[in-house]
């Protein structure tokens, strides 16, 4: 199939199934954090399943070529990746699988019936107040800093929207993680499972991934550590399993 490619955007190959992304490096491009989300979910066959914030729609096509998902749905606010994120879903013939649609996660709960996902991944902006925010409009801003949503729009939320058992998940910073498990509680999304990244073994962790449980009891299996690199540029075994 072809199609449209704006100005200074390209394709590039995810390695799976043959599945290709349309992207602007001059905006945003996917990172590591998505590839290890979509590598740490576990989707039922069949599952209903909603990324919020799909921003390209790295996570759903991924999900799409390594679960047995029936239907993806993602959200993304900001109209020009939304429409990159439909294109990529074209060309990759997926039109019956997945669903793009342009939306605000803070009403994501008027968009979508209540209790109606298996499953919710999301890839939040990380970070808060303005530190290193130089323009605020910008994609990779909104991307990155909490301008539009903030963790607990995006846990009030998915909470609403699984069913009761459904599991919720999403990458984020350790440092944020006593302020992520409170509010992951507080709205009865109770965390299951965590496994923090750590860039090389003797550095500090960089990513933490999380799974919760809507209306789950509490018991939480903290996974062995994943180490991306063994030398610079160099994965290790581990890494080639996503």
């Amino acid at each position: 199939m072809v199609i449209e490619l704006k100005e200074n955007e390209r394709i590039d190959d995810l390695q799976r199934n043959g599945y290709k992304i349309i992207q602007n490096p001059q905006k945003f491009c996917f990172g590591m954090d998505a590839v290890l989300l979509s590598g740490f979910v576990r989707i039922k066959e069949g599952a209903q399943v909603l990324d919020l914030g799909t921003g390209t729609g790295i996570i759903p096509i991924l999900l799409e070529a390594k679960t047995g998902a029936k239907h993806l749905t993602a959200l993304e606010i900001q109209e020009e990746s939304a429409d990159m994120a439909r294109r990529s879903v074209q060309l990759n013939g997926l039109e019956d699988k997945i669903d793009i649609v342009t939306g605000d996660i803070k009403e994501a709960d008027k968009l979508f019936a209540a209790a109606s996902f298996d499953a919710i991944t999301c890839n939040p902006p990380y970070m808060i107040g303005a530190h290193g925010l130089t323009n605020p409009d910008a994609p990779k801003a909104i991307a990155r800093h909490e301008i539009l949503c903030t963790l607990e729009d995006v846990v009030r939320n998915a909470a609403r929207l699984l069913k009761p058992g459904g599991s919720f998940f999403m990458v984020h910073r350790p440092f944020r993680l006593a302020e992520i498990i409170t509010v992951m509680t507080t709205y009865k999304l109770e965390p299951k499972r965590m496994q923090l990244v750590y860039p090389y073994v003797d550095k500090e962790p960089n990513m933490v991934l999380i799974e919760g449980c809507r209306g789950g009891k509490p018991r939480m299996t903290v996974e062995k550590p994943l180490i991306v690199f063994k030398a610079p540029n160099v994965y290790t075994d581990e890494m080639y399993c996503f």
